[in-house]
C-alpha cells in the first residue's frame, strides 16, 4: 500500500503530466513508463485512479499521432481586422486589438481567447496596452476563465468560471454601449466575440485570395494563410467556429458557461 509521501509524490507527478500534455513541454514515452513503474512499485492498487489518469495522458498522445508540437504564431490582416493566432501544443488563443477613446482619455487593449482541443473556451482576456488610466500598462485582466479546466472533458457542455468582479471601461472600444446590457449578455458577447472571429477568420482563409492580405507585421509571425497546414490550429479554429454559448452569472466572482449538446 502507497504510503503517504508516495501518494504526494503521485499526486504532483500526474499534476505535471497532465499540464504539460496540454501545455508542454512535450511528454516522452520513458516518463509514462516511469510513471508507470513508479505506480507499481510503491503499492499503489490497480484501481487506483492514477492508472485511469496515466491512460487518459496516453489515450491523448496517441491520438496526436506522434510528438507534441510546439508553439507556432501567425499574424496579419484578416476580415479587416488584425490577428495573431497561437497554436501551442493543443490549444489555440486568438488574439484582436482594439483602441479608442473615452471620456477624453485614448487607450488600447488586446483580447485573446484561449481554445481547447474541442474549440472550447478556456478563457477571455484582456491586456492594457495603452490604459486610460497609465499605471494599468501592461497588466493583464482575465474577464472570464473556466474553473478546473483541466480536470474537466474537452468536450464539457457546462462549467463554472471564474469572472471579473468590475469589467474594464476599456471595453467599450469593442463596442460602445457593451454597459447598458445585463452582466450575463456582456459576459457571453464576450465569449462568442472569439467564436464569432474563429468564423471569419476561416471564412476568410477559404476564399483562393484570403490569404493576400494576411500578412504578418512581426517578422516573427508566420502569415495566416498556413493556419490551413497547421494540425492543431485548424481543428480547434473549426470547433471553436461552429459554437456558441450563454454564460448565467451566479456571484459577482462566478459563473457558469454553457454549450448546447452535439445533436
Amino acid at each position: 500500500m502507497a504510503t503517504k509521501e508516495q501518494r504526494r509524490q503521485a499526486k504532483e507527478l500526474f499534476g505535471t503530466l497532465e499540464r504539460r500534455v496540454h501545455e508542454g513541454p512535450p511528454v516522452g514515452g520513458s516518463e509514462l513508463e516511469a510513471a508507470q513503474a513508479f505506480l507499481s512499485q510503491s503499492g499503489f492498487s490497480s484501481a487506483s485512479l492514477y492508472y485511469d489518469r496515466l491512460a487518459q495522458v496516453s489515450a491523448l498522445l496517441r491520438c496526436r499521432g506522434g510528438p507534441t508540437q510546439g508553439k507556432r504564431n501567425y499574424g496579419g490582416r484578416a476580415a479587416g481586422h488584425m490577428m495573431q493566432v497561437q497554436s501551442i501544443y493543443d490549444h489555440v488563443i486568438l488574439s484582436m486589438c482594439y483602441d479608442g477613446e473615452f471620456n477624453r482619455a485614448r487607450g488600447r487593449v488586446k483580447i485573446s481567447h484561449r481554445f481547447n482541443s474541442e474549440g472550447r473556451v478556456d478563457f477571455v482576456e484582456l491586456k492594457f496596452l495603452r490604459a486610460m488610466r497609465p499605471f494599468l500598462n501592461g497588466a493583464i485582466r482575465k474577464l472570464l476563465m473556466v474553473k478546473d479546466g483541466r480536470s474537466l472533458r474537452r468536450d464539457w457542455i457546462s462549467a463554472e468560471a471564474f469572472v471579473l468582479p468590475v469589467l474594464p471601461q476599456e471595453l467599450v472600444f469593442l463596442h460602445p454601449g457593451i454597459f447598458r446590457f445585463e452582466r450575463s449578455e456582456v459576459l457571453a458577447w464576450l465569449v462568442n466575440l472569439g467564436h464569432h472571429f474563429a468564423q471569419e477568420l476561416l471564412r476568410h482563409l477559404a476564399v483562393p485570395s484570403g490569404d493576400a492580405d494576411s500578412a504578418p507585421t512581426d517578422n516573427q509571425q508566420m502569415p495566416l494563410g498556413m493556419i490551413l497546414a497547421d494540425g492543431v490550429a485548424l481543428p480547434v479554429l473549426e470547433k471553436a467556429a461552429a459554437l456558441t454559448s450563454v454564460v448565467e452569472v451566479q456571484q459577482d466572482k462566478l459563473a457558469v458557461v454553457r454549450y448546447a449538446a452535439a445533436a
